[in-house]
């Protein structure tokens, strides 16, 4: 089955579809091995990996599919889900970067109604472009996509700009552009967050968890009672996985050695475990991959 045929099966079924964010292959391959149904690739986490730097728009879109096509080919049949930011120009742009997505073997993406360059949806000082030109961006992406069950998401940032009842407006219009699924970016209330559920019956909905940020913390089950269909952490393992490097290194300036931090982290073998080491071995042996000597040194 592709991954895009999963991945539309996931969001017609009856579950909640949990999809923690990857910032690289490393946390992909975790995420899937983990379980999961599905995988996001954050744009956040991406940038912060790639340049190490704010989500403010300094990706293009090569090096977002250079990661994409990473990510996908390490998570196998667990459906990709990326961020492709505004989609990087017009609608012909927009065609162009589906393309890309789909040829990175990514099962979806979401574009948003930002102006270029963007920022984080959970940031101050967004601007977002006018309805008609993202309805038009929308039909592009539906209309680009070669594999029919490829998923579209339109994202829309403009209740932080121009109040929540425009961001149903937009979503509305999204959704009648083509959209699979509607994302309604960083609600604010309970009640904004009913509102949405109430405006998009039989709609797939996007719930976006972003730690600190500006849309209440809810469980997964008040999500699923709520009835959005697919919930992404974008930054959770990027977080989590930040504080504990910040915390080693500490004590490595304290004169610490790693020793003292041996119940927070994985051994070597599980470390290569974990990233396929036995699976290599394997190929090795099967096909008789000769092993170089350690070089000796000279000896005069």
């Amino acid at each position: 089955m592709r991954v895009t045929t999963r991945l539309r099966q996931l969001l017609a079924g009856p579950e909640l579809v949990v999809a923690p964010g990857a910032y690289d292959a490393l946390s992909a391959r975790l995420i899937a091995q983990a379980g999961f149904s599905a995988v996001y690739m954050t744009g956040f986490g991406t940038s912060a990996s790639v340049l190490g730097m704010p989500d403010v728009g300094l990706l293009t879109m090569s090096e977002m599919v250079s990661r994409a096509a990473a990510l996908a080919a390490v998570t196998g049949e667990v459906p990709l889900i990326a961020d492709a930011d505004t989609g990087y120009g017009n609608p012909l742009n927009v065609r162009r970067t589906v393309r890309e997505y789909e040829r990175a073997g990514v099962a979806g993406l979401h574009i948003e109604d930002q102006v270029w360059p963007k920022k984080c949806g959970h940031m101050e000082g967004k601007q977002v472009i006018p309805m008609e030109e993202m309805v038009q961006k929308v039909r592009a992406a539906v209309e680009a996509r070669q594999d029919p069950d490829f998923v579209i998401i339109a994202r829309t940032d403009a209740a932080a700009v121009l109040g929540f009842e425009e961001a149903l407006r937009r979503g509305r219009a999204y959704r009648e552009a083509g959209a699979d699924v509607i994302f309604i970016e960083a609600p604010r209330t309970m009640e904004e967050l009913r509102a949405i559920v109430q405006a998009f019956p039989d709609v797939p909905l996007l719930f976006n968890w972003a730690q600190s940020g500006k849309t209440p913390p809810l469980s997964v089950n008040e999500i699923r009672e709520l009835g959005f269909k697919l919930v992404l952490f974008p930054v959770a393992l990027l977080f989590t996985a930040t504080h504990a490097m910040l915390r080693l290194l500490e004590g490595l300036k304290q004169g610490e050695t790693p020793t003292a931090f041996a119940d927070q982290s994985v051994s070597f073998q599980q470390f290569t475990e974990l990233v396929g080491l036995p699976f290599i071995q394997e190929l090795e042996a099967r096909y008789g991959v000769r092993q170089e000597a350690t070089p000796q040194p000279h000896q005069s």
